[in-house]
């Protein structure tokens, strides 16, 4: 099954809840929600209060992304403030595992974060410790940007070595993501997809999930 993500960074800030209630009753599985700090990406934009108020408004399951230096400092606040699924960039961290633990102490799904550069050997020994690897098709830190499709070989290998380990891992892809680059990504094997100003930005939310969603049928 395609999972859709709208990303709230695409979002109309000052009507926040009308549009997640929106995107929700239009078909949507998850909110994503990109935090940054300006450190580890060159943008600032949301932090826990955010996350805690989605929670208020909404039942979809909140997917957060931490584009920031020193995740591990921050997996508290955010899971408390009802984050479902963290995912946090390896680059950024000493210990991987000691983060992953640290989401799961919480009751959450800890997922990593892989940008457009990095490679992906480092995620064989963690694999079998997370519920979900998000794959970057841009650089993460602002919205709009144009789909990299030399990622897709990284995906496509990563979903064939899960599949020969037997683990259900969701591959989420992020960044330039529509209905003509979506099918692209699901067919290299990506099952979550993030897309923001795709939906957000279009004039029928409902229209724009689904094609997003079915973008393997449609393309020939």
């Amino acid at each position: 099954m395609i999972k859709i993500a709208p990303s709230i960074l695409s979002a109309d800030f000052s009507r926040l809840g009308e549009e997640i209630a929106k995107v929700g009753s239009c078909g949507a599985d998850m909110v994503h929600v990109d935090v940054m700090d300006g450190h580890f990406v060159p943008n600032i934009t949301m932090g826990p209060l955010v996350v805690k108020a989605l929670k208020k408004i909404t039942k979809l399951p909140i997917d957060v992304h931490l584009m920031i230096t020193d995740p591990e400092k921050y997996i508290r606040p955010f899971a408390e403030a009802g984050s479902d699924i963290i995912s946090f960039h390896a680059e950024a961290v000493k210990d991987p595992m000691a983060v992953i633990n640290e989401i799961k102490k919480y009751g959450k799904v800890p997922a990593l974060a892989v940008n457009p550069d990095s490679d992906i050997p480092w995620t064989a020994g963690l694999t079998e410790h997370i519920g979900m690897v998000l794959f970057m098709t841009v650089f993460p830190g602002f919205e709009g940007q144009k789909f990299m499709p030399q990622v897709l070989p990284k995906i496509k290998k990563f979903k064939e070595e899960i599949d020969k380990k037997g683990l259900k891992i969701d591959i989420e892809v992020d960044g330039g993501i529509n209905e003509k680059t979506a099918a692209n990504v699901i067919e290299a094997g990506a099952n979550v997809l993030v897309a923001g100003s795709a939906i957000f930005y279009s004039k029928d939310y409902k229209a724009s999930i689904e094609s997003i969603r079915n973008a393997k049928k449609q393309a020939v």
